[in-house]
């Protein structure tokens, strides 16, 4: 994976106006997640199915 300060990070309108800041990079196919209020710190790469997969769950409420 590329170098996360590399990436094209973006935030969702929905983390900005709550203040629950998470960002989202593709990286070589992947899909790379930070905390936009520490992006110096761990970022978690997912392969895209799980991605998928993860916004489905969280689209039924199984996050909440």
């Amino acid at each position: 994976m590329e170098e996360p300060e590399a990436l094209a990070w973006r935030k969702t309108r929905y983390s900005i106006a709550n203040g629950d800041c998470v960002e989202v990079a593709t990286a070589g196919g992947s899909v790379a997640v930070r905390d936009s209020k520490n992006p110096a710190g761990a970022v978690i790469k997912y392969a895209p199915g799980a991605w998928q997969m993860f916004l489905a769950a969280t689209r039924r409420g199984e996050h909440d």
